[in-house]
């Protein structure tokens, strides 16, 4: 039992000898690119904001995908020392810039754990703490710490690392460790559209558990269908293709795309829940409506 998961039981052979096949994570990497609509994104986020609640297209990315992984829970799975095992949590990695001490540009890498009664304005809640706290100069937050530690020493580096891997592959790395990498993550993302670049097809590393990097590229026409009045933005994916099947990846997929082109889905808990301060705002609502007796 590690950490971070257990081993998957019962899988079909073919499922079972893919890691064997393909052992390393960039054998086994396919590619896609996505273009999701931009005026339906956007048109969202304004309709949000008139309404006094701000949102950006990271968290709309993000919870689409993780509804879509709730109801595809295979997409979650990961591939270590040959073996499919099932992630016990989500969580989303990310690179954040900062301004560095001296004044110059930095850069910072975050990881934000995800709750099945999450919703979109939660998601994009939490990103927005995390970011705030982190973009200070100031501040360096436990992975920050973690490598300038290892990079303190000349010899350090290359024997923690070596060490973490083996740990890794025998399911023995430490809970704090998995913590603190950005690697041990269910997906990666990238917003290159925030500096005004194009999409690319980003590896998903070897080291640590991530199965899917996501790249959000600057919004282009939408070429494809030859409507270059229309913005449409770039998703480019790259999948670990041994978590799960073909089949059960293009089920994901078409329900990531649904989500995108309808983001109201993402209001309601993902789980079906009611938080209990909306409990009490319906209940007030309710009691306001009824005629007070004379």
């Amino acid at each position: 039992m590690r950490p971070d998961g257990k081993r998957v039981k019962g899988l079909s052979p073919i499922l079972a000898a893919m890691p064997y096949i393909m052992p390393k994570r960039y054998d086994a990497q396919n590619t896609i690119t996505e273009y999701i609509d931009e005026e339906i994104i956007k048109q969202y986020i304004r309709q949000k904001r008139r309404e006094g609640t701000r949102l950006d297209h990271m968290s709309v990315i993000i919870a689409a995908y993780y509804k879509a992984a709730l109801k595809n829970p295979k997409i979650n799975y990961f591939v270590m020392n040959r073996k499919i095992y099932e992630r016990n949590h989500f969580c989303v990695s990310f690179v954040v810039l900062k301004k560095g001490a001296d004044g110059g540009a930095d850069q910072t890498t975050l990881k934000v754990y995800l709750e099945k009664n999450d919703n979109v304005f939660k998601i994009h809640d939490r990103i927005q703490q995390l970011v705030t706290v982190n973009t200070q100069a100031t501040h360096s937050n436990s992975t920050d710490k973690f490598a300038r530690f290892m990079l303190s020493l000349p010899v350090l580096p290359r024997f923690v690392l070596w060490l973490a891997t083996v740990l890794d592959h025998h399911g023995l790395l430490p809970r704090f460790i998995v913590d603190l990498s950005p690697f041990h993550t269910s997906m990666f993302i990238t917003n290159l559209a925030s500096i005004r670049t194009s999409y690319i097809h980003h590896h998903c590393y070897e080291f640590g558990t991530t199965s899917v990097f996501i790249c959000m590229g600057k919004p282009v026409p939408d070429f494809i269908n030859g409507n270059f009045d229309k913005k449409v933005m770039p998703l480019g994916i790259v999948m670990d293709e041994r978590i799960c099947s073909g089949h059960e990846y293009a089920a994901f997929c078409s329900d990531f795309r649904r989500y995108l082109t309808h983001p109201e889905m993402l209001e309601e808990n993902f789980d079906g829940s009611t938080d209990p301060e909306t409990l009490l705002g319906q209940e007030a609502a309710e009691e306001e409506k009824e005629p007070s007796a004379v």
